[in-house]
């Protein structure tokens, strides 16, 4: 396992497979620099994003932040971490509830019990001193939790408060995450006084902005992970709940949650990244421009521009519908291929190859009315908020695009099934 990882233009296909790792993290550098591998995209909504977060508030802002699968909403929120317009207004904090709970059976006590449990140990990292008091107050809260669920206990005494506290966290997430009984039984706990973990929350932040003079941004990636109807249970059913925090968050919320009418609940904070047009919507034998320079240069940052045919590069963008994982996958697909053939670069057969293993992996999940809803959406180009469209979008099968209205296309490598 790699500890760490230098973003370096790769010159052959081994340093080339490293660089197109599908869930490769862009964190910003060990200075707050943007990482090397970031591209702006055109009429980029993390923009908009960033405005409103700079903008003058009274209460702390939530936002509830979304895209397709492989659009690069991870890549977006680790950029914010690097400007320094945020770094100055905020403290801000980036983590994934993956490492926290159980993606899977999520609930909305986890996500708030993750946000108190990474404010704390994310200062006490960065070598944040918090106030007796407060350490006090958080000694008592875990001691009342303990008292209800003897297994979350450590069963170590010798620690000094502090170091308990975050001992605690640390052994309640890992419970949370691994441990479907405690899991229950902790969440009764936190409902039975959800005030009291609501405040432990917002004492945590005040005594951070107190020592920084900076409000916490929190920003929570994979949230919009789990299936629909756990997003509603979440970000609908319990809104108000998850805008107590006294701190700025953003949420990452399922792209599901937008072709749904509980949306109306969110929609004032809501912003969506979208795939990245290629082709206007009623020719697609014509490239846009921008589009495809932005692709292009999502591969140029990652591998020396020889290693790739021009014809290759070209169908390999455009197989990827514009998205960005899409490409990703695809090109390392076709690296590996052309290592196979002990090649020096990537010619338009191997991305041949690459498109023809997704289309087969399409055509085992892909039943008859799935092709006919394709072959629909192909011709007139329409969103349907329905459930057979939401799962091909969630599918990748069709593919979601932004010009003056919403609009949508099958994934170019299905063409040739349809």
């Amino acid at each position: 396992m790699m500890n760490s990882f230098d973003y370096l233009i790769a010159t052959n296909f081994d340093r080339a497979w490293f660089n197109f790792e599908l869930d490769l993290p862009l964190k910003p550098g060990p200075n707050g620099e943007t990482n090397p591998f970031y591209i702006e995209r055109p009429c980029n909504p993390i923009n908009e994003l960033t405005d409103a977060l700079l903008a003058p508030f009274y209460r702390p802002p939530k936002f509830f932040f979304s895209g397709h699968r492989g659009c690069g909403k991870s890549t977006e929120l680790l950029h914010l971490l690097s400007n320094t317009e945020i770094q100055k207004k905020y403290w801000p904090i980036n983590f994934n509830i993956r490492e926290e709970t159980d993606i899977i059976d999520i609930d909305f006590r986890d996500v708030l019990l993750a946000i108190g449990s990474r404010l704390f140990r994310e200062y006490r990292r960065k070598g944040g001193n918090l106030p007796d008091q407060l350490l006090k107050e958080l000694n008592s809260w875990k001691g009342k939790v303990e008292k209800e669920i003897t297994s979350v206990l450590d069963g170590r005494s010798e620690y000094e408060i502090g170091a308990a506290v975050e001992a605690f966290f640390l052994n309640a997430g890992l419970k949370m995450k691994l441990e479907p009984a405690t899991r229950v039984e902790l969440r009764q706990v936190i409902e039975n006084d959800i005030t009291g973990l609501i405040a432990i929350i917002n004492n945590i932040v005040a005594a951070i902005y107190h020592q920084e003079r900076r409000i916490p941004l929190v920003l929570i990636d994979d949230t919009d992970k789990p299936d629909l109807e756990k997003a509603r249970r979440i970000f609908h059913d319990r809104r108000e709940i998850m805008m107590q925090p006294n701190c700025a968050i953003v949420y990452t919320v399922s792209s599901a949650l937008f072709y749904s009418k509980e949306f109306n609940s969110i929609r004032d904070q809501a912003l969506f990244l979208p795939n990245i047009n290629l082709h206007p919507i009623d020719d697609i034998n014509v490239n846009n421009p921008d589009g495809y320079a932005t692709m292009e240069t999502f591969l140029s940052v990652r591998m020396e521009p020889r290693l790739i045919h021009p014809d290759a590069l070209e169908l390999a963008i455009t197989y990827s519908g514009g998205v960005f994982r899409e490409l990703a996958r695809i090109v390392r697909t076709a690296i590996g291929r052309a290592r196979r053939r002990k090649a020096e670069q990537i010619e338009v057969a191997d991305i041949e190859w690459a498109a023809q293993e997704i289309r087969n992996e399409y055509k085992r999940i892909l039943d008859d009315e799935d092709l006919q809803l394709l072959k629909k959406v192909q011709q007139n180009k329409q969103l349907e908020h329905t459930e057979r469209m939401r799962t091909l979008l969630q599918l990748l099968a069709l593919l979601e695009y932004r010009d003056q209205e919403n609009w949508c296309d099958v994934h170019p490598v299905l063409r040739k099934m349809l």
